[in-house]
């Protein structure tokens, strides 16, 4: 079995995970999944499942630090009805949605020590109770997990349990920063330029110029950010497209060829600018707080629901979901 995909790069470390996701693509082996943020683990989980034996059943991703801890449980195995207030009827968790298929919980050093103890068990045995129930409900599913935290240095602080890293970390991938693969950065380019420009109608290209300092910048965001600067290339009129990407760290504004914003209405490059900084300003939060919605909220100083209507209307969404 062989896969081609430049997401996931020609680089050296990147044919070495791509022969590791083949070697284990006809095996239930549990993998653990590293690196910094927006290095692309959800991506390495995506192909996991694409390339297995269980590819026609569901991929169901669990954001461990997207859910509050309460809600937690349920969410990751449903509840009866009655089982607390709210619970108006019986609901599946999403280890049975993804019976017969992967499930991937992202950010696994967020979950509780309580429910670390409660996944060992599943893991162990393929079984668990509802919340509120007394019966099992038995699943056939295969785990990843993923994490940018140092789980070693989180055992010894005793906030990750030994005994469920050891069950996770049966296969471990890390999936290196981009700034140790520069050689990708074009075909990554190529190919989100592709992708968006195929969903917002747009015919943009990257000049060579362009191209070089792409290759040149540090890349600190790894692949997301490199992604979200592609997508405004995209979206974007004018120089301000790619101009707060400085290549190499010395400060040269990369220059992307378009009319001129003069032909614009003052007010309306207001208007525009406003609305790019609000969006940048709620990405930047939501990111840095892993998209607990409620968390985001309360240092924005929204109401709820005005967050998730904000979101909305900047068609803002996590990594993979987009």
């Amino acid at each position: 079995m062989s896969f081609k995909s430049p997401l996931l790069g020609e680089s050296p470390q990147m044919r070495a995970i791509a022969r590791t996701i083949v070697e284990i693509a006809d095996t239930d082996a549990t993998v653990l999944i590293r690196g910094e943020c927006g290095v692309g683990k959800d991506f390495v989980a995506r192909t996991i499942h694409a390339v297995s034996a269980r590819r026609d059943n569901p991929f169901v991703k669990v954001n461990c630090a997207a859910i509050p801890a309460g809600l937690l449980e349920s969410e990751l195995f449903g509840h009866e009805r009655g089982a607390f207030t709210g619970a108006h009827c019986r609901r599946p968790g999403q280890f049975e949605q993804a019976d017969k298929g992967t499930i991937f919980l992202d950010e696994i050093a967020e979950l509780p020590l309580a429910l670390q103890a409660k996944l060992l068990h599943v893991l162990q045995d393929l079984r668990f109770r509802r919340v509120g129930s007394c019966g099992f409900v038995d699943v056939d599913t295969r785990v990843i997990a993923a994490t940018n935290q140092d789980l070693e240095q989180a055992m010894a602080r005793a906030e990750f349990r030994a005994d469920l890293y050891y069950r996770l970390n049966v296969v471990e991938i890390w999936v290196p920063p981009l700034r140790e693969r520069p050689e990708e950065i074009p075909a990554l380019a190529s190919a989100f330029l592709a992708r968006f420009n195929a969903y917002y109608g747009r015919q943009k290209q990257i000049s060579p110029a362009a191209m070089t300092r792409l290759v040149e910048h540090p890349w600190s965001g790894n692949v997301r950010e490199l992604e979200n600067v592609i997508r405004r290339l995209v979206v974007l009129d004018g120089e301000q497209a790619l101009e707060t990407l400085s290549a190499g760290g010395h400060g040269h504004s990369l220059k992307a060829a378009s009319r001129s914003a003069g032909a614009e209405g003052l007010r309306e490059v207001a208007r525009r600018g406003a609305r790019e900084a609000e969006r940048k300003a709620l990405q930047e939060v939501l990111e840095c707080v892993h998209w607990n919605r409620a968390e985001a909220a309360r240092i924005l100083k929204v109401s709820y629901k005005t967050l998730l209507n904000k979101v909305a209307e900047c068609r803002l969404a996590p990594t993979g979901r987009r």
